[in-house]
């Protein structure tokens, strides 16, 4: 798949996803993805990431949102110039959906919270690209 990536507040995110056939069980209605997630800090202020906001949509309309703190259980915090990257999974029950979302974030220098977009990504299934 091709990155899509967003800026928000000097924040950029980059996704990436990828289908694993061997996780998933299409004659069971289970599609198994996963998405690849940098966050790079441009905005020249020490920052936090303290939650996550994902909406995520599969092809028969079927919305899921997750809430939570951090990501995968880290609450990084990113110098100017810095990067985090993580990995995670996105079970689907149809061969194609997407996910997006926000990022809450805090400027350490002043504790002030803000919200940073994740850009919305497709999750399509290899055989469903020909």
């Amino acid at each position: 798949m091709k990155a899509v990536s967003a800026i928000t507040q000097g924040v950029q995110v980059t996704v990436i996803s990828t289908y694993h056939e061997e996780h998933s069980k299409p004659s069971l209605n289970k599609y198994v993805h996963s998405y690849n997630v940098t966050i790079t800090n441009l905005s020249g202020l020490e920052i936090q990431l303290i939650s996550r906001h994902w909406i995520i949509k599969d092809a028969n309309g079927k919305i899921r949102e997750v809430k939570g703190d951090g990501v995968i259980g880290l609450q990084p915090i990113l110098m100017p110039e810095e990067s985090h990257q993580y990995t995670s999974w996105c079970p689907l029950s149809t061969p194609v959906g997407k996910m997006g979302g926000t990022y809450a974030m805090i400027r350490r220098a002043d504790n002030s919270v803000f919200n940073v977009t994740i850009p919305e990504f497709k999750l399509i299934a290899d055989f469903k690209m020909n």
